[in-house]
């Protein structure tokens, strides 16, 4: 159990945050990290803002909403500083998605979405090339999560907004 493990072996977010810079220490991989996990989240919640719903029962970006409260769940539950920090991220990926949707229409949201989701991908992968190591998520998918929260914590240090002890 290593010192960010609770009693119950629950990773703390420091932990997870420690562990995926060992994965990511090359400066080209953490540019294009910058550039491109934005981009991928982005475009997964433009992507399921697509989804149908029923109208009667729901509106259009349900899904959305719904995996938004679900990724921010988990950052609350592992930071509260990340996870307040991250919800306002996504609410505002949200509120473009919103309104690209009322713009474009579900199919090119879809299409945009689609675009930007590849390209950011081949990103990742061409950063971890240079990085000479797996994506992190390759070993629990819970990196995928741990990604957002990792540039956000680098942010918000950047800031001066520093974790509490």
């Amino acid at each position: 159990m290593t010192t960010h493990e609770s009693s119950q072996g629950v990773r703390s977010m420091r932990d997870w945050l420690d562990s995926y810079s060992r994965d990511h220490q090359h400066p080209t991989n953490q540019l294009l990290h910058w550039i491109c996990v934005p981009l991928i989240v982005w475009s997964a919640i433009a992507m399921m803002w697509t989804i149908p719903v029923p109208e009667s029962l729901l509106h259009p970006g349900a899904w959305s909403v719904f995996a938004i409260v679900l990724a921010f769940t988990w950052y609350w539950k592992h930071s509260h500083r990340l996870g307040a920090a991250l919800l306002i991220v996504l609410a505002l990926f949200a509120l473009s998605c919103y309104g690209l949707f009322q713009q474009m229409g579900a199919m090119h949201l879809l299409q945009l979405g689609i675009g930007v989701f590849v390209v950011a991908w081949i990103g990742q992968f061409i950063g971890h090339i240079f990085e000479g190591r797996r994506p992190s998520f390759f070993t629990d998918l819970a990196y995928l999560l741990v990604g957002p929260a990792w540039l956000m914590d680098k942010f918000l240090r950047r800031l001066g907004f520093k974790e509490n002890a």
